[in-house]
Parts: C-alpha cells; sequence; structure tokens
C-alpha cells in the first residue's frame, strides 16, 4: 500500500460566503461492490456555452456531449480553477491549488510531496492510463502512469487531431487493464478546439463543418468577419473535439464496460481567445461538466445548486472508489452530490492564475458565486501589460486595430491590456464581463462581501498572494510582493534547459504521426 505524505495546507470547507461546513464519508457496504472503472475525458480550450444543452446559439455544435449529458448529470455550476492547461490539469489529479503543488506556469516540479491520481488509483489496485497532455498532468514528466496510450501498440504515436485514434487509444487501455485483471482509470484528453484550428482541406476532418456567416459572436469579443472566420474555425474544431468523445464513448461500449464505469467529462478552461483563456473572466474557467455513474446518475439530470470545481476532483473520486484512507486534500468530495443529495457551503469557488506558457508573471485571484465574480490583479499598474495566448489570435489583433479609431474599443482594449487591480461583475445579468463594477456604490455591499471570502480563501490555502491582498491600497507592499514573484520567475526563465528547435521530417501516409502527437504538440505552444 502506497503510504502518502499529506499535505500541510489546510483543507478548503467553504460555507455561504464565509461559514464552514463538515462532513463525514459514508462508505458503508462498498468493500462488498466491485471497484468501478474511471472514464476521465476532458477537451481543450472548449467554453462551455460552444456545448448544445450549455445553451450554444450554433445548432450541432456537439450531439455527443449532448448525449452524454442525457444519459447522466449535468452542472450548471461548475468551474476549473485556472486559465491555461498546466496548472489546471494539475489542481483537477492533485486535488490541490497551485500555490500548493508548485506547478504555477508550466515548469516540472521534481520534489512533489503530495500524490496525485496515478498514485492514488494505483495504491487502490487500478490500471491507470492517459492518451494526451501526459507532460501537463503531473508535477513532472515521465511520471509513472501504468501506460501513455499517446503511443501505439507498434511504437507509432497517435496523431493529435485524429477522431478515430481516441477510440483506438481508448479500446487498447480497456484491453491492457484486463489483460492485467484490474479495474482501470483513463484519463483520456481530446486535442481539439486547441490550436491549431482545424482549417479547409484540413486531413484530419471533422463531421460538420460551420461557416463563418452562421457563427454567434461571443459577447465578449466584436462581430467583425476577421473574427467570424477564426470562430467558425473554433466551432467546427468543437465539433471534431465531440467526433473524439463519440469515438471515445463507442470503445467504451464495445468493451462490454460500460454499466461498471463511470465516465466524467469537462474542459480544462476556456477558448483560446481574448477575454477567455489565461484569464479568470466567467467564460475562463466555466466548464461543462457531466457525470455519467449508471444506476446512480438519474439520466438527464441537472444540478444547479451546487458550486463546484477541479479542486474537489480528486476527493471526490476517493470517496467514489471507497477510499478508506485518502490523501488531505484542498478540495472535498462532492461524491453525494452526484448521487442526488445536499452540500452545504457550495457557494463559491476560488481561481488562481500565475504565469503563461512563456514564463510571464501576471498573478491573478478570483471568486465567483452565482452572481458576482470579484478579481484581484496585483500585476495591475498601469504598465505591466499582459501577456498570454490569445495575443497572437486574428481576433486580438482584430480588436487592437478596431480600437485605433473606436473609442469604446480601444477602452476594451486597454482593459485587456493593463487591467485594473481590482474587477468586479454581476455575471448573473453579465457572464461575458463587460461593465465592470469595482466602483459601483450601488454594488459597494457585495464587493466588500466578497472581499472578506477572498481573504478567507487566501489564508485558508496559505496563498502567497495574501500578502499583496492584504496590502489592498497600499501600493509599496502590492509592488513588493510583484518584485518577488517576478524575479522567481525570471530565475525560473533563466534556467530553462534549451529547446531543441530542429524540425523533424513529417510522418506520411494514413495512421502516421503526419506532424507532432498529442505530447510534443501540447509542449509547443499550451496554455
Amino acid at each position: 500500500m502506497l503510504k502518502f505524505v499529506r499535505h500541510t495546507a489546510v483543507p478548503i470547507i467553504v460555507g455561504s460566503l464565509l461559514s464552514c461546513f463538515s462532513f463525514a464519508q459514508d462508505a458503508a457496504n462498498e468493500d462488498a461492490a466491485p471497484k468501478p472503472n474511471l472514464l476521465l475525458i476532458t477537451v481543450d480550450d472548449m467554453n462551455a456555452d460552444s456545448v448544445g444543452v450549455y445553451g450554444s446559439k450554433l445548432e450541432g455544435t456537439t450531439p455527443n456531449m449532448d448525449r452524454l449529458a442525457s444519459e447522466g448529470l449535468k452542472f450548471e455550476y461548475a468551474h476549473v480553477q485556472v486559465g491555461n492547461c498546466y496548472p489546471s490539469r494539475n489542481v483537477m489529479w492533485s486535488g490541490r491549488y497551485p500555490h500548493n503543488t508548485g506547478v504555477e506556469g508550466f515548469y516540472p516540479i521534481k520534489v512533489a510531496d503530495y500524490p496525485t491520481l496515478p498514485d492514488v488509483l494505483q495504491s487502490e489496485g487500478y490500471f491507470v492510463g492517459i492518451r494526451g497532455k501526459v507532460s501537463h498532468s503531473s508535477p513532472y514528466h515521465p511520471y509513472h502512469w501504468d501506460i501513455d496510450l499517446t503511443q501505439r501498440v507498434d511504437g507509432s504515436q497517435e496523431h493529435i487531431k485524429d477522431v478515430e485514434s481516441y477510440g483506438r487509444s481508448t479500446a487498447q487501455g480497456i484491453g491492457n487493464a484486463k489483460e492485467a485483471g484490474k479495474p482501470f482509470c483513463l484519463n483520456v484528453n481530446i486535442s481539439d478546439p486547441h490550436k491549431p484550428f482545424w482549417k479547409e482541406n484540413d486531413p484530419h476532418p471533422s463531421s460538420k463543418v460551420f461557416t463563418a456567416d452562421e457563427v454567434p459572436v461571443p459577447g465578449f469579443l466584436v462581430d467583425d468577419p476577421v473574427i467570424r472566420k477564426e470562430l467558425a474555425q473554433y466551432y467546427t474544431s468543437v465539433r471534431r473535439a465531440d467526433d473524439a468523445l463519440g469515438a471515445i464513448l463507442d470503445a467504451l461500449e464495445n468493451s462490454g464496460e460500460r454499466e461498471n464505469t463511470i465516465v466524467i467529462f469537462l474542459s480544462d478552461h476556456g477558448m483560446p481567445l481574448p477575454f477567455a483563456k489565461t484569464q479568470l473572466y466567467h467564460h475562463s474557467t466555466h466548464t461543462p461538466l457531466i457525470v455519467r455513474w449508471p444506476g446512480v446518475t438519474k439520466p438527464g439530470s441537472i444540478d444547479d445548486t451546487h458550486m463546484v470545481s477541479a479542486v474537489d476532483f480528486m476527493p471526490t473520486i476517493c470517496e467514489i472508489i471507497g477510499m478508506e484512507e485518502a490523501p488531505v486534500f484542498d478540495g472535498r468530495s462532492f461524491a453525494s452530490i452526484i448521487k442526488g443529495e445536499s452540500q452545504k457551503g457550495r457557494d463559491a469557488v476560488f481561481k488562481v492564475y500565475n504565469e503563461n506558457s512563456g514564463g510571464a508573471r501576471h498573478p491573478m485571484r478570483a471568486v465567483e458565486t452565482k452572481d458576482y465574480l470579484y478579481i484581484f490583479n496585483p500585476w495591475s499598474n498601469g504598465t505591466r501589460k499582459v501577456s498570454g495566448a490569445t495575443l497572437g489570435t486574428a481576433a486580438y489583433k482584430k480588436m487592437k486595430e478596431l480600437g485605433k479609431t473606436d473609442p469604446k474599443m480601444a477602452a476594451r482594449m486597454k482593459l485587456f491590456d493593463f487591467r485594473e487591480l481590482e474587477e468586479f461583475y454581476d455575471v448573473k445579468n453579465d457572464p461575458d464581463c463587460l461593465v465592470n463594477l469595482a466602483d459601483s456604490e450601488d454594488h459597494k455591499e457585495q464587493l466588500i462581501a466578497h472581499r472578506e471570502v477572498m481573504t478567507y480563501f487566501l489564508d485558508s490555502t496559505e496563498d502567497h498572494a495574501a500578502e499583496a491582498f492584504n496590502g489592498l491600497g497600499i501600493q509599496k507592499v502590492v509592488d513588493r510582493y510583484m518584485e518577488k514573484v517576478e524575479t522567481e520567475a525570471a530565475e525560473r526563465r533563466k534556467n530553462r534547459p534549451k529547446k531543441n528547435r530542429k524540425a523533424k521530417p513529417a510522418g506520411k501516409g494514413k495512421g502516421k504521426n503526419k506532424g507532432k502527437s498529442d505530447d510534443a504538440a501540447g509542449k509547443k505552444k499550451a496554455a
């Protein structure tokens, strides 16, 4: 049996804004039942509202996601913690916030004194495999997954955008687990709709192609032909991600393991366009969380009561599989909610961002409730400019161009580039976060309440950003914090190993890796 090192951080138990709630696990009769298989499926860079059952305004984007929701439980108020990939996925599979894992950016943590998904599940007798995002799903790489399903049986690499390959990988992982005589836990990570988007004459087709004139334009962007073209590529990539999900679910069905397999589906963060990815806005973190647990979840059920988040996944998984002595986590289990029960203290989620894949440090902290979103940006001083994965997009470039002649757009992009120290949004009525209410007298009481919740989260999770937040209004305190974290980031960038930029020849022929494997492509420009 694996001996876990218990984490020193205080576990998060959030109440109605500031109250606390404790609960006892009920594992009665769990030992008698066979352990369920786990199929953990993510898509990459997809907004929740791109999904049909989550209110997509474009018909036909996600028939397989919609079908999965009709067979299980859909969470309306689910969020991931981080708006970019590497840190977000490490929260999911550690049950800890980035400041308690050390994985705050795109760099490995060689000494990790806490267990992650493979450690926990392997200690409970599971066969644990992964497909895609391999280096982004653990504190360091290579990690001790039982198998990397990105690699085929014959040694060749599956292509990052090949729909059918996801079905092959799933079938292979299930087969390997059966050979080992163990229940399986497979983490299958679909690349789409992460860039590069689908393009015309793409060798990896989507079952449906959307045109620029039919796609909806999110409210946080602007309606322009250039942006519509980019959105058409994005939505077609969403459909290709949905095709891959269909291939995965078909492989599960064909394996005969459907009825003993819990499926958990979500996106790692929002779309790779401005005001979504690498931010903490509503659409940056709102995720389409769907759980299908045969015999437990009611088909077509919806939870619109509880707020859950990615930091809660590991404690939930531990309870689901009946683990007797689970590690200490920052999150807490919502297994009872999946079973149709209620939980108190599910009124807020804590969100975290630190730096992008290039190591540029722009720390942000946020608290989101059902009605409001409060964001603290200690990096914002009027001169520092944001850096992130979306600055190279057609949408960003076009909005900057429009800002040269449109004062409203200029103000919008100034906010994006330089931000404000505090942002406060009525997400119930303004989910696109267009009107900052931080200076609104009518919302002063709500702002103060959310600041108090922020204080609770920062202190109880031992977040280093508490230093800056406690100095709110004292610029030299905030500046001192930023100097410290920027110095640390600069030192990491200096010590990064040199990348080998020598191009590798692309594979040829059907079934070969024409370009890059899942992991290689993810390392090139990930978030």
